[in-house]
């Protein structure tokens, strides 16, 4: 087949392309540079850029760095600063993968491949004539959660080489393969950043709104805040208070407080109940015509854990989670990821409400 490989750079992407010439495919390799919100180059880019640069070298094939600079910062970013302003919790990376790296560039470059390969670990399974998305080998490293808002066609299009593979032999193979990015630590923290401070970017484009840190047992004012567009449920970082732990557990919008509660295992900042909205199912709903409780298991951050639960249908079209355990910082904002039961399968998400 002829692919369109998405590479960044790291170990991951570099084995995938192995893999596929391994299996004989014929691949063409591209770069989608994005640059900062300033208009100019991410430096951090051009590291990466260099290093695909030398993996298409090594395997004698042809690459290209395409630009969805103004698609990424008219979707992606307008969603995140639009979300964080709400008082919500946003997930970029979902985004990106629904709308830039399958959505715009499908459009544009990647139809004219047989399939669009990437080096996210997850895997795809056919079941009765229909691709389902599924969960990758290491469940450490499982990233489906941020392919959750996927359509159907987005999904038949794709292969996930490194899938069936867990991470340590990934890197094996870049070692016995003599990659120079065979070390290379993989990506942390908020990679639609780069190497720009997440605060900084908030403040560039919210500023700041100083308000109240308000303990939500007494009502008693522990400090203040520079904007609740700083803050999200279940942090504990960054509030800049004494006598803790303290954990952000709710937030007031509209009058500018951030509500906190002390302790490492507070009530506060656990719960049971997820509701979702905007439901999205991937390849179809798994139970059409079922309002009963149904078995399954999710996630409502990226985590290697896979949390039993029961999924409710309401007459609304709204969906309930319960499960099966307390859940930390249940965030407005935030995903939720529905797997089946034996968190083989990621049928879809909703956006949790409240």
């Amino acid at each position: 087949m002829n692919i369109a490989v998405l590479i960044s750079g790291g170990v991951d992407s570099a084995v995938a392309v192995h893999r596929l010439l391994e299996q004989g495919h014929n691949l063409h390799l591209f770069y989608i540079r994005i640059g900062l919100d300033n208009g100019e180059g991410d430096c951090s880019a051009e590291e990466d850029i260099e290093m695909c640069s030398y993996i298409a070298r090594h395997y004698n094939l042809p690459f290209d760095v395409v630009s969805l600079h103004e698609e990424y910062w008219d979707n992606v970013m307008e969603y995140a600063l639009r979300t964080v302003k709400e008082g919500l919790t946003p997930n970029p990376d979902i985004m990106c993968n629904k709308m830039i790296k399958f959505g715009f560039f499908e459009q544009r470059w990647g139809h004219e491949f047989d399939r669009t390969a990437t080096g996210h670990y997850a895997t795809t399974r056919e079941i009765d004539g229909l691709v389902y998305l599924g969960t990758g080998v290491d469940q450490v490293k499982d990233q489906t959660d941020f392919l959750a808002r996927i359509s159907y066609d987005q999904l038949r299009h794709l292969v996930f080489p490194i899938g069936d593979l867990p991470k340590a032999r990934v890197r094996e193979i870049a070692l016995e393969t003599r990659m120079p990015n065979a070390f290379r630590k993989d990506s942390q923290g908020i990679c639609f950043l780069g190497k720009i401070n997440y605060n900084d970017f908030i403040r560039r484009h919210l500023g700041e709104k100083p308000g109240s840190i308000v303990e939500i047992e007494t009502g008693r004012k522990l400090g203040e805040h520079r904007g609740y567009w700083f803050h999200t449920i279940g942090q504990r970082k960054g509030l800049g208070l004494s006598g803790g732990p303290w954990y952000v557990v709710k937030k007031n919008i509209h009058d500018n407080v951030v509500y906190v509660s002390r302790g490492y295992d507070t009530e506060k900042q656990y719960g049971n109940t997820l509701n979702l909205t905007e439901m999205h199912w991937i390849t179809r709903d798994p139970w059409p015509d079922s309002c009963e409780k149904v078995d399954i298991t999710f996630k409502n951050r990226h985590t290697p854990e896979f949390i039993p639960a029961t999924l409710t249908r309401m007459p609304d079209g709204d969906y309930v989670i319960e499960s099966s355990r307390r859940v930390q910082g249940i965030a407005p904002g935030q995903f939720g990821v529905i797997y089946d039961r034996d968190s083989r399968l990621c049928y879809g998400s909703g956006i949790i409400y409240k």
